[in-house]
């Protein structure tokens, strides 16, 4: 069976949401993606988690192996390929560089800030992997609506 590498940032990095929405997936473990950052975009307390470039930051992602089925599952789930589109981003796994699929949001949604349901899911994830929740609050921070939010 193919299996692909998917790199999770935002809340499929909370393990129990990821056993729930794909049965099969297995994570690899922690990686960096480099020169991204973490933003929320959607407006309206509804933002959800994107990356986008940017030269000297860093996002810290969960990588999985994911089945077809499971692919499946979370193009429903990321509304591929409305408001999500995949693209293929290399990441290091321990000394090697690997090639992994990443849902990144689709151009034209206003920043915002996340409900604090979805930012306690992702934040659930930070914390079981050991990241900096540092890196989530400005990300926060980052998000807010033209500084006025």
């Amino acid at each position: 069976m193919n299996k692909t590498l998917y790199l999770a940032y935002g809340s499929n990095l909370n393990l129990e949401q990821m056993v729930h929405r794909c049965p099969t997936a297995k994570p690899v473990g922690p990686a960096l993606l480099k020169d991204y950052q973490l933003l929320f975009r959607g407006g309206h307390g509804g933002s959800v988690a994107t990356i986008e470039p940017f030269k000297g930051k860093t996002v810290p992602c969960l990588l999985w192996e994911i089945t077809p089925a499971d692919e499946v599952a979370l193009d429903r789930y990321e509304g591929f390929p409305f408001l999500y589109r995949k693209e293929m981003v290399k990441v290091k796994l321990g000394k090697k560089n690997v090639e992994t699929m990443v849902y990144i949001m689709n151009e034209g949604r206003p920043l915002g800030a996340p409900s604090c349901y979805y930012y306690s899911v992702i934040l659930d994830g930070y914390k079981s992997a050991d990241f900096d929740i540092g890196i989530l609050k400005q990300a926060v921070e980052d998000s807010k609506e033209d500084g006025n939010g």
